[in-house]
């Protein structure tokens, strides 16, 4: 217990600070700006993350609950808490933003055990990868069928076609088979780290086995879970096309919500090519930039949305951060966990 407040402390400072770096580089008048030219707008646009992280949670939830398993029922607000903190630790962390993984299995571990806790975690950050491939491939469609193709860019959806197809077919294995293992076992035969990997597969391979099991489990014997949870995660990623929407909407931006969704696919497509970036800094702009060109409207509008995306990044940054130290994993009474068991049951 004593190590989670202190990771949670730890993170509420490099918060703080990177909260406020955020805020001194784009300046308050800057954002004064555009919060006034977004006007009206601007509450739809924090809203609809509100409704995003609900769908995550709902999504999370539903991988991490397990019927014969009592403690595994958490109250809902306790995963919704933990799931726009753990986002939030993902937002101001490099490399790949992972900070918020470790942060959800220490949060969970009380409850679940460590490796219930790996296990949930594993899951969850699969699936929400998982939907951004579906989500792409579904833009791909979008794309072919409403905006005009040069040579260049058909190729260009061909390749993220294949490339989709791969990761799909990727994930499905994953889910088929686990994945813990067979990463450790590739890892052995790295000159760098084999000693130090095969000495921690000696002392948790009975975990990593279990925990390639529960990951299996759920898409082999809990598929009622596997496709609610991904439903869910796909319904967050089309309802993420809200904010571009409404942006345009308040500058006058004559968008459909299909061109929408093409923007909202292709900039995001753009940004996650290069993730090291904390908060993909200048990758967004640029991404936005090529999609809004594509349907053909001025690409420097995309400077504006991203001004905007980060701006709803900083508040719901700051949500996030007075949530952190409130955030503590809470299973519902016993009796109604007993209760809820008997009726699924």
């Amino acid at each position: 217990m004593k190590s989670t407040t202190i990771y949670k402390a730890l993170f509420l400072v490099l918060g703080v600070i990177f909260l406020g770096y955020m805020i001194y580089g784009m300046g308050l008048d800057v954002i004064g700006a555009n919060i006034q030219k977004m006007g009206f707008w601007f509450i739809p646009v924090i809203g609809s993350w509100l409704v995003i992280y609900v769908l995550n949670a709902f999504a999370f939830k539903a991988i991490i609950e397990e019927p014969q398993l009592p403690a595994s029922n958490l109250s809902f607000w306790s995963v919704l808490r933990l799931t726009i903190t753990g986002y939030v630790i993902n937002y101001i962390t490099p490399f790949v933003a992972l900070g918020g993984e470790p942060y959800r299995i220490m949060l969970l571990k009380p409850a679940l055990g460590i490796r219930k806790a790996t296990s949930s975690v594993l899951l969850y950050s699969l699936m929400h990868m998982f939907s951004h491939v579906l989500f792409w491939l579904a833009s791909i469609v979008l794309i072919v069928a409403f905006v005009p193709l040069s040579t260049l860019m058909l190729a260009g959806c061909g390749v993220m076609l294949v490339v989709g197809l791969v990761l799909g077919f990727w994930f499905i294995r994953v889910y088929q088979r686990g994945f813990t293992v067979s990463t450790f076992r590739l890892l052995e035969k790295m000159y760098f780290v084999n000693k130090m990997v095969k000495g921690f597969m000696a002392e948790k391979i009975d975990a990593l086995h279990e925990i390639d099991e529960q990951i299996r489990i759920l898409y082999a014997e809990r598929k009622p879970r596997f496709y609610a949870s991904l439903g869910l995660e796909f319904a967050a990623r089309v309802v993420g096309c809200a904010e571009i929407y409404f942006t345009a909407q308040a500058v006058g931006l004559d968008m459909s919500i299909t061109e929408s969704l093409i923007v909202s696919s292709g900039s995001s497509l753009f940004a996650n090519l290069i993730f090291f970036f904390p908060m993909q800094l200048g990758t967004r702009e640029g991404g936005l930039a090529l999609a809004l060109q594509s349907i053909g409207m001025p690409a420097a509008t995309g400077l504006f949305i991203g001004i905007v995306v980060r701006i709803r990044e900083l508040v719901w940054i700051g949500i996030g951060l007075l949530l952190l130290q409130r955030t503590n994993v809470q299973p519902v009474s016993k009796e109604t966990a007993l209760e809820t068991v008997s009726n699924k049951l």
